[in-house]
């Protein structure tokens, strides 16, 4: 829609509002700590899981513990607040990894190992 008004002085005015499933969400930042999931009912009643709070990240078959999180390329204050997004770079038992994922809209963390 366009924004201002019409040559003639006239206002745009909108066809209709939006509907529930048009609005977007909320982003559900992911943090270190404690396992912690929320279920949501979303559209024809399927259920999405979001993580809240996580501690363990998939290195293939494994499951492996975060120690830190080193740093996030996005967003570097993101990392101070130790929050756990696709691409950050986090400390485990095996040495430095990357999330390889988007945990905020997954039940887990999948990532790889990085040699640096």
């Amino acid at each position: 829609m366009k924004l201002g008004r019409k040559i003639s002085g006239g206002k745009y005015i909108k066809r209709r509002k939006k509907k529930a499933y048009e609005k977007p969400g909320h982003q559900i930042p992911v943090k270190l700590g404690e396992e912690k999931r929320k279920s949501v009912r979303t559209r024809g009643g399927n259920k999405k899981t979001f993580n809240l709070k996580s501690k363990f990240i998939n290195i293939g078959k494994r499951k492996i513990e975060i120690k830190n999180v080193l740093e996030t390329p996005s967003n570097r204050f993101l990392a101070r607040q130790n929050i756990l997004t696709k691409g950050t770079i986090i400390e485990t038992e095996l040495g430095k990894a990357k999330i390889t994922n988007r945990p905020s809209q997954e039940g887990m963390i999948n990532g790889v190992l990085v040699n640096e």
